[in-house]
């Protein structure tokens, strides 16, 4: 989906940030990449501690993820800053940074603009002008039919919706109970030894649900399809099961990045790779963010259901959906929710593999290669709003992430 709106001055273009991402960044530095007056997105990163401002070596890292993106000519940062303003606009040091290392690579700093605690303004050239607050709340949308069709509503910060859903204790234990009847079932079919060595007999669906694995691309491909609000609890003890064994775990995490005929793929170079043989480095390529860009819903589709069993698993078994959750939000750029929830998973248990990944792809500011491409098969993996630079060149995209 494509919004275009023009925004006739730097006010109009803050007031359309939040809009773009869906969510009013706080303590954040966003960084818009441009090529020729139109957004191509936009990326969000913690403002780096205070020493840090001063060394271009942040500087470079910001300026290294915009040459990321190919077409990129140019950028807008926004300075998002709960200092006042002073004598004058905060983070000077880090707004020079930025030039100076755009400058060396080519780019165009188009605008660097900051907003603080009490006013916000430019500092792209000059002394800064500060100006009100009140300038960039609920600032209206350019005039016409279609203007701010498609953008997303505004909801929190940066941090908003990484939290679990509500479930309540019941719901837990009776997927507890699914997750011991799954586990007997289990020791019968597979010789895997029960949970419970006092179950004295085994439930029919649970079998049944047991068997489900037979065709594990099948199941993750039909799991897509529940609802995620009305799992039963054998649907959320088999999940749970399942993403809680990284070997299982891997083959949901290909297919949901891919299509079911990925799955299947992972599910081949699983058992080759047990039985010796490497891994086939196209598949391996996907959990590291490379290769084809994923269908967005279909990420979010697995997100939600994800946090859902996470929701009704108990705290001591809910490490491996929780990594889970982290790598698919990781993988639609939500870089905050990531880490959130890779830090529960390792609160769960401080060994998970899963976990430790997605949260050094968070302190390192590494995100999937797909993130930064732009090009006929992108145009289906993201959400495109944005707004023009504040020149009000041409018309914008955006995508949105977090």
């Amino acid at each position: 989906m494509t919004t275009t709106v023009k925004a006739a001055d730097a006010a109009q273009f803050l007031s359309l940030i939040p809009r773009m991402l869906g969510y009013t960044p706080t303590r954040s530095l966003v960084v818009v990449p441009m090529r020729r007056g139109r957004s191509l997105g936009a990326m969000r990163l913690d403002l780096p501690p205070q020493e840090a401002m001063v060394d271009d070596g942040f500087a470079a890292t910001v300026i290294g993820m915009v040459c990321r993106v190919e077409v990129a000519d140019g950028l807008v940062v926004v300075v998002y800053s709960d200092a006042p303003t002073g004598e004058g606009l905060p983070h000077r040091d880090l707004v020079d940074g930025l030039r100076r290392t755009a400058d060396a690579s080519g780019l165009d700093l188009i605008d660097a603009l900051v907003v603080a605690a009490d006013g916000w303004g430019s500092q792209r050239v000059g002394p800064a002008r500060v100006r009100a607050l009140s300038e960039l709340v609920a600032h209206p949308l350019p005039a016409g039919p279609d203007a701010g069709a498609g953008l997303p509503e505004v909801h929190g910060d940066q941090s908003t919706g990484a939290q679990l859903p509500e479930r309540s204790a019941a719901d837990r234990r009776r997927v507890g109970a699914a997750h011991r009847s799954l586990s007997a079932a289990l020791s019968v079919l597979c010789g895997l030894p029960p949970e419970s060595p006092r179950a004295d007999r085994v439930d029919p669906a649970a079998l049944a649900a047991a068997c489900e694995l037979d065709d594990l691309p099948q199941l993750y491909e039909r799991a897509l399809q529940w609802d995620p609000d009305n799992l039963s609890p054998l649907q959320a003890a088999l999940l749970g099961w399942c993403l809680s064994r990284p070997a299982l775990r891997d083959v949901a995490l290909v297919q949901w990045a891919s299509d079911a005929a990925g799955g299947a793929g992972a599910m081949d170079a699983q058992r080759r790779w047990e039985d010796g043989e490497e891994y086939p480095a196209d598949l391996a390529a996907v959990m590291w963010g490379e290769g084809a860009s994923p269908d967005p819903a279909r990420l979010e589709s697995a997100l939600a259901l994800v946090r859902q069993v996470a929701a009704l698993t108990a705290a001591g078994r809910r490490a491996g959906p929780l990594a889970v959750c982290g790598w698919l939000s990781w993988a639609l750029g939500r870089s905050t929710h990531a880490a959130h929830y890779a830090d529960a998973a390792l609160d769960s248990d401080r060994e998970h593999g899963l976990a430790d990944i997605v949260r050094s792809f968070v302190a390192s500011a590494h995100l999937p290669d797909w993130a930064f491409r732009r090009g006929e098969d992108d145009d289906r993996s993201a959400r495109r709003t944005g707004p023009t630079s504040p020149a009000g060149r041409g018309s914008s995209r955006g995508s949105r992430g977090r």
